[in-house]
């Protein structure tokens, strides 16, 4: 059997592709078995065409042409929304992404809202750049709390959620979630199982008894603005609303509406309808809103975990298992 040909879509000496060399070397299934490629998306052309794996953020229109003998395309983003062309899924090519590869960060960022809003650092953080010393919150702004005792509610109960579980239990917290198929797990511990879960016909039930609730599934048909003006207004007034998904999950104008109007205590953030958000929008000076510019994805172990993610996929190819992370077309993703 000839090695594989498989190219990653990075610049050899860049310090990233010295990751997926050292993922793939350390897979002793593969020796011998893969033959690993670097190049640019300005120099890829050149070899593309004998290439069977690629793997990348994206690939143009011309680089997929190019590509005669591809089979699977290895994305190292999460969300496909936007890359999947009617010209790649005319190829019928295996198609993966990088779900998982995140979770601990988005996590702790979700973390990172709920404790600014329980202990009311949002306040703090204006006093602060005003200079003022101000221990008394604004009468329209709840005290400081706790977040022992509350209740945590996970929409799209995904790798994300069940490291957010993880992380809220270490807080006291109850957790209940709800997902597209509450049958299927990606981690089956104890410490990653909420006290409830749900199919997404609990949503409803879920908003009423979370303080907190986050979003953290994929933008699909079937997802676009599930949080809108008749789904917001079912939480509790003193509870918040996180979003690190996709904006369009939420409909930017009934979250504005709610917030304005105390149907909901406030809201955490980091992706938007329009990005970059607007400077025109209400949303920037709306003192119940902690905006983050689309980064809750960011970590500096990002690569080094989709490198190995990548590696093992490659085993699975290889023997002709069913890829992780494949994406599915009904769902949508």
């Amino acid at each position: 059997m000839n090695p594989v040909n498989t190219l990653i879509l990075l610049d050899s000496d860049d310090p990233t592709a010295e990751l997926f060399r050292n993922a793939i070397e350390r897979n002793t299934d593969l020796t011998g078995k893969v033959q690993l490629q670097f190049a640019s998306a300005n120099t890829a052309a050149d070899i593309i065409s004998d290439v069977e794996i690629a793997t990348c953020g994206g690939l143009s229109p011309d680089l997929i042409t190019r590509a005669e003998k591809l089979k699977w395309i290895a994305y190292w983003s999460a969300g496909l929304d936007g890359k999947i062309t009617r010209q790649i899924n005319e190829r019928n090519l295996l198609l993966t992404n990088a779900s998982g590869v995140h979770g601990p960060n988005i996590a702790e960022h979700l973390l990172a809202y709920m404790l600014m809003f329980t202990r009311r650092m949002e306040n703090h953080l204006r006093s602060q750049i005003n200079r003022v010393w101000e221990r008394k919150m604004p009468f329209e702004r709840p005290p400081a709390a706790e977040l022992s005792g509350q209740t945590l509610g996970i929409v799209g109960l995904g790798r994300i959620g069940e490291a957010l579980v993880v992380r809220a239990r270490a807080f006291g917290m109850r957790v209940i979630g709800v997902k597209r198929d509450p049958s299927t797990r990606y981690d089956y511990s104890e410490d990653s199982t909420p006290d409830a879960l749900y199919g997404m016909d609990g949503l409803q039930d879920l908003l009423r008894e979370s303080d907190h609730v986050c979003i953290a599934l994929p933008h699909t048909a079937d997802t676009h603005h599930l949080f809108n003006a008749q789904t917001i207004p079912l939480m509790k007034p003193t509870a918040y609303l996180y979003n690190v998904a996709r904006g369009s999950i939420i409909d930017e104008d009934a979250l504005i509406a709610a917030l304005r109007d105390g149907q909901i205590a406030g809201a955490g953030l980091d992706v938007f309808e329009q990005e970059p958000l607007p400077q025109t929008s209400e949303l920037w000076a709306m003192p119940n809103v902690i905006i983050t510019p689309h980064v809750a994805g960011l970590t500096p172990h990002y690569f080094e975990r989709f490198a190995k993610q990548f590696a093992d996929n490659l085993g699975r190819y290889l023997r002709g298992d069913t890829l992780n992370n494949l994406y599915d077309p009904a769902r949508g993703y």
